[in-house]
């Protein structure tokens, strides 16, 4: 089993390495980490070259968590069927680490939570309602998009224990505490990725959605 971690890991850094914001830019002739915020994800995408790219960008981020999850699923099914969910999840841990810190950008790239999001969506769907409510709902109200990007990693976090503890998480018994620990560490990343945004949300220096400075994530 510790070769098939590594191998989920691995498979879902490399669909991580797909840096749509960048590509995007590339293509359009811009290096995205080189306007706004210099970040490669979908927020700074969207200030610096609009609607349509946040867009692209949101939906490649997404989408490659979710093919390196049904890909190990795919490969594992058979092999691993009481552990498959475990593997599906370090999936998604890779390529949320993928995207976070690609090689070849110089291990700069995004932070993650559109990635994470197709990791919950494809691995623990459940909790996917209530993460958009929080992530739609706080921005509508704070134009925060940080704060929502926070609240949907930290919900997560919460929601998993609480669907483990009932059992409706699908994982076997013996994987459960490994699925809280991986679960955990996604939040702990996001947060850790997001600490210049929080310190600016506590002082309320936070730039709001829409604004054009580029401090914003």
């Amino acid at each position: 089993m510790l070769g098939a971690r590594v191998i989920a890991v691995a498979v879902g850094y490399c669909f991580g390495l797909f840096q749509t914001g960048y590509i995007y830019g590339e293509k359009h002739g811009v290096d995205i980490r080189t306007q706004g915020s210099g970040n490669a994800g979908t927020t700074n995408t969207l200030r610096v070259l609009g609607w349509k790219a946040g867009l692209i960008t949101f939906l490649g981020d997404l989408f490659k968590a979710i093919f390196a999850v049904l890909l190990i699923r795919f490969i594992f099914i058979g092999k691993y069927p009481d552990a498959v969910k475990i593997l599906e999840l370090y999936a998604g841990f890779g390529a949320v680490l993928g995207h976070n810190f690609p090689f070849y950008l110089k291990f700069k790239g995004g932070k993650g939570i559109a990635c994470t999001s197709g990791m919950i969506l494809a691995v623990c769907p459940l909790a996917a309602p209530i993460c958009l409510i929080l992530f739609i709902g706080s921005i509508a109200i704070t134009r925060y998009v940080s704060l929502g990007s926070i609240l949907v990693v930290t919900s997560y976090l919460i929601q998993v224990l609480i669907f483990g503890h009932m059992g409706y998480l699908h994982v076997d018994t013996a994987y459960l505490p490994e699925f809280y620990i991986v679960s955990a560490c996604f939040t702990a990343m996001a947060l850790w990725r997001h600490k210049a945004n929080i310190k600016r949300l506590l002082t309320g220096t936070e730039n709001k959605f829409g604004m054009k400075k580029n401090q914003e994530e």
